[in-house]
This record gives structure tokens, sequence and C-alpha cells, in this order.
């Protein structure tokens, strides 16, 4: 009874506007991308909430006002600002914490490998999203491509080279691909420690539904909202995970069945081209929600959010609602979607 009288206070709200303004979860804290501004609110050991702006990565160039290249240069840009908030948020929320439990943490010793991140840090942030972005693309794209191409190795080629045997592989390479991408997200969700930066998640989508329905942002306004946002990233990765689908069957069905190297080789260079067609799919989708039809293509990314945020309480509302204040502009019509 108390989900459904949540769901029609949502329901009621009027939606003011859509922000450009978007989030991360971070390790006790949220991290919010407004248009001017980058800030971190993180609950320290002690409990107080502290709140930074993080630099920028680069100045807005030319191309991230292009259709579909802006797509690539603000998702990378976003998972280098994000690797390097998640690394601070880490160290922050130790911060207040009784000595006795960073020792029993073991952090009287600093590494290596903690010196050099220390010494060389906005390099080894950089090489940290260059190596999460190979490793994704080698599980999430490149591994079903190579697993399809060592069954068809067993099919006869009078078979194998024919244009429904091409389009057929490509969609159970598509399936695996999207299997690899449940699977990993419903383990992950399995971790209690993952368990709570979903939290956050959910946190950093009711604080913006409630400042997109003009309510002021307080704890208790906040949780009257859902934990679902059109345009969340994990929309964005289920329509790249779909698109992907769509561009490597017709990139089969035109140049034809080549070497594993070659289809392992074309898989890479699409990858941009792909981010871009999601990107903006993401951003026509979010932009007309109101259409029977964009609603459609934004419910397989909601429910997905069911494996990725989790219901957060007033204190974790609180840090959510702190990094959005931080990045708030002055004038009401800097962010509107």
């Amino acid at each position: 009874m108390a989900k459904d009288k949540k769901a029609k206070i949502s329901c009621d709200m009027p939606e003011i506007k859509k922000t450009t303004i978007g989030g991360q979860a971070l390790i006790e804290g949220v991290m919010m991308v407004g248009p001017r501004r980058t800030c971190i609110a993180v609950r320290k050991g002690d409990g107080t909430i502290h709140v930074e702006e993080m630099p920028q990565t680069e100045k807005v160039t030319y191309f991230e006002s292009v259709p579909f290249i802006r797509g690539c240069i603000r998702f990378y840009k976003m998972l280098v600002t994000g690797t390097g908030a998640l690394m601070k948020s880490a160290d922050i929320s130790e911060e207040g914490k009784p000595e006795e439990e960073k020792k029993d943490e073991g952090e009287e010793k600093k590494s290596l490998l903690d010196r050099v991140f220390e010494k060389h840090y906005n390099l080894m942030i950089t090489l940290s999203a260059i190596i999460g972005i190979i490793i994704s693309v080698g599980v999430f794209l490149l591994l079903p491509k190579v697993i399809v191409d060592f069954v068809a190795k067993y099919i006869v080629d009078e078979v194998y080279n024919t244009v429904g045997v091409s389009i057929l592989l490509n969609l159970i390479e598509g399936f695996l691909r999207i299997l690899f991408f449940f699977t990993y997200l419903i383990l992950a969700s399995k971790l209690e420690d993952i368990k709570r930066v979903w939290k956050y998640h959910g946190a950093e989508h009711k604080t913006i539904a409630c400042y997109e329905a003009g309510m002021p942002l307080t704890p208790e306004n906040v949780m009257k909202f859902p934990r679902f946002h059109p345009r969340c990233g994990t929309a964005f990765m289920f329509i790249v995970m779909a698109i992907s689908i769509l561009i490597y069957t017709l990139a089969g069905v035109i140049i034809g069945e080549q070497s594993m190297l070659i289809n392992v080789l074309l898989r890479v260079v699409l990858v941009p081209i792909i981010c871009g067609v999601s990107f903006e799919i993401l951003r026509f989708v979010g932009r007309h929600d109101k259409n029977a039809f964009c609603r459609f293509l934004s419910k397989p990314g909601l429910w997905l959010q069911n494996f990725t945020t989790e219901e957060p309480d007033a204190k974790i509302c609180e840090v959510a609602i702190a990094s959005m204040m931080a990045v708030i502009p002055e004038n009401a019509e800097d962010d509107v979607w």
C-alpha cells in the first residue's frame, strides 16, 4: 500500500523541466556534473559531509556539440572524471574514522603503487579510465565474437557463407553480449559494498527528479520520487548493447565473413560509431519522454535499474542533495535539456 501511495505522489508532481545535470554514485558519496561545475559530496568517517569541486578535464571543444561525435567525447571525459571522483571518494570516506579502524585496514603503510599514484595523479586516472574501456570492450564486445567464431568453424562452408547464417550468428553474438552484461549486473548487485553504492545511485536519481519537478531539495521531498530515471547511464549501456547488434549485423552482411582478426578489429573500429549513435538516441528519448514510442524505448533501461539502484535512506539523500546544490547554475536556463 505504501509503494502505491509513493508512486501516486510522484506521478502527481508536475515536471517543470528536464535538466542536463547528471551524476554518478561514489563510495559513500555522489558526483554531480552541472553545466559549469562538477562537484562531489562524500560522507566522511565522522559523519560530516565533505563537498569538493572537481577540476574539469578540458574546456568544451567544438566537436562536443557535433551530433554523433559529441557522445564519444563526453563519454570518455565522464569516465575519466568519474574514475578520479571514485578514487577520491574512497579516501575522503575514511577521514574522521578512529585511528584504530585505520590501522586495522592497514593504512599506516603506503604501497609503491599508492606512492606512484599520488605523484602522477592525472596520468594514473587517465590510464585507469583507458584500462576500464579496454576491459569493457574485451569482455562485452570482443569475447562474444570470439566465442561465435570458434563455434562457426564447425559449420560447413556452403551453409556458413550465406546472408541468413551471417545474420543468425550476429544475433547469437548479440544475445551473448547482453547475457554477459546481465550476469555482470546480477553478480555485482549481490555484493554488500556494491549495494551500498547502488543506494547512492538511487539517491542521485531521486534528487535529480526532485529538482526537475521544482520541489525544494530536502530529504523528505527527495525520498518521495522513484529511484529510476530515464536518462541514466544504465539506460545508455543497454542502448549501446542493442545498437551494437544492429551495426555489427549490418557490417557482417556488407563485408561478409572475414578472418577472426579482421572481425575483432572491425568491432573495435565501430565502437565510436555505436557510442555516438547510442548517445543521440538517449538524448532524443530523454527529450521526448512524453511520446508513447519513446517511453516504450526507455522501459528496458528503466527495468535494468532494478539491478543498479537501491532505495536510499534520508542520510544518503542528504549527501546527494549537497552534491546537487553545489552544481545548480545561477541562471535556471543554463541546464535545460
